[in-house]
């Protein structure tokens, strides 16, 4: 099966475990590859649906990582979810996607029970400004690919690897399948590590192996703020770390390993 022509999501549900991606997911670094950005966004929605399949009151994804062990094809992919440690207060779940028989995604999230820590709750790390200072800025000027195109953006850049950015999809994740506003942030937050390049993207690749996000509270609005910066270190290897934002404030932590390639 193919990507559909004009799509209105990101994929398309084909069966319990197998989902089609549609050509919105279309990446940066080759077009004619998934950009990783919306498929780890389903893998957080695979692992938020199975836990709520099994608990009465279900907690809260307050970490999940993303291991990435290779690209994906713009065609059918499978899926799998399992429970690695199961608890009633804490539990560790995995799922993976998959395309013609191999492991492209690993994904494994934590999962806390909530309790009432208002009377407690604060963060010192600084707010974002208003996204209405920010002005709008288009990903399609430095980066090819259908799923750029997908997301808008408010973006004030600093200097070369640091930038302040609002941003919202356009799209669903899932064609008429609802998903979480965490598993919604999910499927796009793997764009921070093309928002502020030290270099450009025509002169140096900088992929990322994985992606770990923490989450000490999940979003409570549709846009959501960037507050990214990246480093390149001398031996091949660098990092992208994001605070993340919705309107209320800091919501969490995302960080990204990258491998540089001249």
């Amino acid at each position: 099966m193919t990507a559909t022509d004009s799509p209105t999501a990101s994929f398309h549900r084909l069966d319990a475990s197998r989902f089609l991606p549609t050509s919105a997911v279309e990446g940066a670094w080759n077009t004619s590859e998934q950009h990783i950005a919306p498929a780890l966004g389903l893998l957080a929605h695979l692992l938020e649906a199975d836990h709520r399949s099994r608990h009465r009151a279900p907690m809260d994804l307050a970490r999940v990582s993303f291991d990435i062990l290779g690209t994906l094809d713009i065609h059918a992919m499978e899926t799998s979810t399992r429970v690695i440690r199961p608890g009633r207060t804490i539990e560790l779940a995995e799922a993976t996607l998959s395309q013609d028989g191999r492991t492209a995604v690993i994904a494994r999230g934590w999962f806390l029970a909530p309790s009432d820590t208002a009377t407690v709750q604060g963060t010192a790390l600084l707010p974002m400004p208003p996204r209405e200072m920010l002005p709008h800025w288009n990903a399609s000027d430095i980066w090819p690919g259908e799923f750029v195109g997908t997301v808008e953006v408010r973006r004030r850049e600093e200097q070369a690897g640091r930038a302040q950015c609002w941003l919202r999809p356009r799209l669903p994740l899932i064609q008429d399948e609802p998903v979480s506003p965490t598993a919604r942030l999910l499927g796009f937050v793997d764009i921070a590590n093309g928002v502020t390049p030290l270099h450009s993207p025509a002169d140096l690749a900088f992929p990322n192996v994985d992606l770990t996000a923490h989450l000490f509270r999940a979003p409570e609005t549709e846009w959501i703020g960037f507050d990214t910066t990246v480093s390149y270190g001398p031996r091949g290897h660098g990092l992208t770390q994001t605070v993340v934002h919705d309107e209320l404030g800091p919501i969490g932590t995302v960080q990204q390993t990258l491998t540089l390639r001249g």
